[in-house]
């Protein structure tokens, strides 16, 4: 091995090496490659500049288990070990949203967008303008509860447009994000934010593609390693261990499945087919779901509200019903009132309480509060809640208009009765809100003891409020000329509408979140390499990488031919403990996901693979492909002795330079593919490769970043050091 002082040896500037503050576990360039993203191992989100300026640190409070960016770098997702994904502002780190998508920990994140350029304008109807803004102000935000400092909730301050700029779709390109978790579940949402299909690996029917009859095979005790969508959004794939058995093999003969690592290719090309069908739905759906958020939460702040002041109200009156009892009176306080405000004599228990317990001041303070409330009430209704009702009755009205376009939505599930249900439940709320206003006017104007108007409106409430009859009728009447067919909305509080309004909603998405899920099909599967029995229960943790690559043959106008477009490569560690011969090697392979482009067995010889064997004394650390056919690997000196005594070093190896072997594809799926290269493995060697020497041991994650050429390494010691890859790279002051 040479040494550092051979400037030769040196291919890898080292820009520069600082020191970190705790040990970093998950390290991510933006898709700039300007802004580092690193969580630590006491699960706390760093951000720092290329020149290792921090931006800002946050603690979620919850173990991170996963990271990744947005494709245009504007936000971050983090999964966590309890299923949730957030999202953060990369301005300021803020919450943006939370999604509830899995109940595990999130292993694996994945973000990709409409890889497909097209240059012709004309033909591009990815992009859409949102009509609502010719029509109404911007969408309300979510009030805030009183007594709270901004940031209290949760929620974002009245200054910040983060919010409002995630949730505007109208001009992003189409993305999906997708999602693994330990227990094999995936899920995928739109922007992120829009929920729009989840499959897990363990009810997939594997196909067998090659065999000489139809057969399947399906995936027990399975856990996700990662997840990556192509960028034309037609491919996942899937990286995981388990066990791999027959569907027809009986139980007793199960025990001889197999178990390793596998990869599978879901058929996911629903994305790109629909895509501007999708756009458009998620578009609709995601801004009514932020504006149910914001009904919901002035709900809750006017019951706050109003619930304080009779509170306030109770506590100055309910004396008074003692006082009428102890005088041995059978009248109620709203009689006494009445006959005092009526010219009556006074009577003692209410002489008693106006001037002992009550008093002038007491008045004063009642009549304010109560008064205040309803006009804090109003204020409520008219900032938040009555704006975000009219613009959901609006955009149901544009998904209305979209369901009944049957050719092209009906293959996505937005079904037209459905979707009619809750344009109808949307309409019926704005009734109930204008009718909980005239409540309201009643209440400033005038309030009487012992009667609560208000109450029942913001309360799930059993009893039902009785309209009277003559307008019970008139809207049974209005029916047949187009009114609503659920004539019973005005027996139901505001709450119980606005429930029922929800409930809709959530009936009308569920339908394209099912269609979408049923058309997404595994298609094939590549058995990788054996694992020990005794991890069957037991994640295992190797390095991977997958990366797409654009081909090259591919011409950028044929873009409605997608299936060849990118090609796949495919990175991966083999253990030193696994029970195969090729143990402590690097595979790679490429073209798994059009090995089935093909009808014959014979023409489908595309999959190709290599092994490459980890030099002597070394053992593979982490590695990630890096621009197009060229992989960085992280090794670390073999050495029994202290941990930071080691040395490592960092390699780059030209995949086109690579001795691929073709790999032939057989129908039973007892036989791990790898295990034919095991004659043919090329053994890397430190004085033939692009080699830099670390006089650290290493860890992972490495975090490279292709298009600026640069490589994040944590080393010993709590050093991160962040080397420039290519020797033509233009040099990057590290600003202090």
């Amino acid at each position: 091995m040479e040494t550092d002082e051979t400037p030769r040896v040196l291919p890898f500037q080292l820009q520069f090496d600082k020191p970190v503050a705790s040990q970093i576990k998950i390290a991510e360039w933006n898709p700039e490659k300007d802004l580092l993203a690193m969580v630590t191992e006491d699960s706390k989100i760093l951000l720092h500049r290329f020149n290792w300026q921090r931006l800002w640190t946050i603690f979620p409070g919850r173990c991170i288990t996963s990271l990744c960016w947005r494709p245009d770098g504007k936000a971050i997702a983090v999964g966590l070990e309890d299923g949730t994904i957030s999202l953060h502002d990369v301005e300021n780190g803020k919450l943006l949203r939370s999604l509830k998508s899995h109940t595990v920990a999130v292993v694996s994140l994945n973000w990709e967008e409409d890889g497909q350029v097209i240059k012709d304008d004309s033909v591009n109807n990815s992009t859409y303008e949102d009509r609502t803004s010719r029509f109404f102000p911007p969408a309300p935000r979510i009030p805030r509860m009183p007594g709270l400092a901004p940031g209290d909730t949760g929620f974002m301050d009245d200054s910040d447009d983060s919010f409002r700029e995630l949730s505007n779709s109208s001009y992003q390109r189409f993305n999906i994000l997708c999602s693994g978790d330990k227990d094999g579940s995936i899920c995928f949402s739109i922007f992120g934010i829009f929920p729009i299909g989840k499959i897990n690996i363990h009810n997939l029917s594997i196909p067998t593609p090659f065999a000489t009859e139809p057969a399947t095979c399906r995936l027990s005790h399975a856990s996700i390693s990662k997840v990556a969508l192509s960028k034309d959004l037609c491919h996942l794939i899937v990286m995981c261990s388990g066990e791999l058995n027959h569907d027809e093999v009986e139980s007793a003969e199960r025990q001889l499945g197999m178990h390793g690592c596998h990869c599978l290719r879901l058929d996911t090309s629903i994305f790109w087919k629909r895509k501007n069908e999708l756009h458009q739905v998620a578009q609709q759906a995601s801004n009514i779901e932020d504006l149910i958020e914001v009904i919901r939460a002035s709900l809750s702040v006017m019951s706050k509200q109003w619930s304080d002041a009779m509170h306030t109200f109770r506590e100055k009156f309910d004396s008074l019903s003692s006082l009428i009892i102890d005088h041995g009176l059978d009248s109620s306080p709203q009689e006494e009132f009445l006959s005092l405000l009526g010219g009556a004599r006074t009577s003692p228990p209410v002489h008693q309480f106006l001037v002992n317990s009550l008093g002038e001041s007491g008045v004063k303070r009642v009549s304010k509060v109560v008064c205040g409330a309803g006009k804090e009430l109003q204020h409520v209704v008219l900032d938040h809640l009555q704006p975000a009702a009219e613009i959901i009755g609006f955009r149901m009205g544009e998904l209305r208009g979209l369901s009944r376009w049957r050719t092209r939505f009906q293959g996505i599930g937005l079904d037209e009765t459905l979707i009619n249900n809750a344009t109808e439940k949307s309409g019926i709320l704005l009734v109930q809100v204008e009718r909980f206003m005239r409540v309201l006017s009643s209440v400033v104007q005038q309030f009487l003891y012992d009667q609560d108007p208000v109450k029942p409106f913001l309360e799930l409430s059993e009893v039902d409020i009785e309209p009277d009859m003559e307008t019970l009728q008139r809207v049974k009447e209005l029916v047949h000329f187009g009114g609503f067919s659920d004539c019973d909305f005005l027996r139901r509080t505001l709450a119980e509408e606005f429930k029922q309004m929800e409930s809709s909603f959530k009936e009308a998405f569920l339908m394209p979140f099912t269609t979408i899920s049923r058309k997404m099909l595994c298609k094939d599967v590549l058995p990788l390499f054996a694992l020990p029995s005794s991890s069957a229960s037991v994640s295992v943790s190797v390095p991977i990488s997958v990366t797409y690559y654009k081909d090259a043959s591919t011409s950028v106008s044929s873009y409605l031919t997608h299936e060849h477009g990118f090609i796949d490569y495919i990175s991966f560690q083999i253990p030193g403990d696994s029970s195969s011969n090729i143990a402590n090697c690097i595979g790679i392979s490429r073209r798994f996901m059009h090995s089935l482009s093909n009808s014959s067995i014979e023409e489908s010889a595309s999959l190709e693979a290599v092994l490459l064997s980890v030099p002597d004394g070394y053992h593979c650390v982490d590695l990630s492909l890096y621009k197009e056919g060229q992989i960085v690997l992280l090794l670390n000196e073999s050495t029994s002795a202290s941990e930071c005594s080691g040395e490592s070093c960092m390699m780059i190896v030209q995949a086109d330079d690579l001795p691929f072997v073709s790999i032939p594809r057989s129908g039973c799926i007892n036989t791990w593919n790898l295990d034919q290269l095991k004659d043919s493995v090329t053994h890397l060697r430190l004085e033939n490769e692009k080699v830099r020497n670390i006089p650290h041991s290493v860890a992972a994650p490495l975090a490279v970043g292709a298009s600026r050429g640069v490589a994040c390494v944590f080393a010993a010691r709590k050093r991160a050091l962040v080397y420039i890859l290519d020797e033509d790279e233009d040099d990057v002051s590290d600003g202090e």
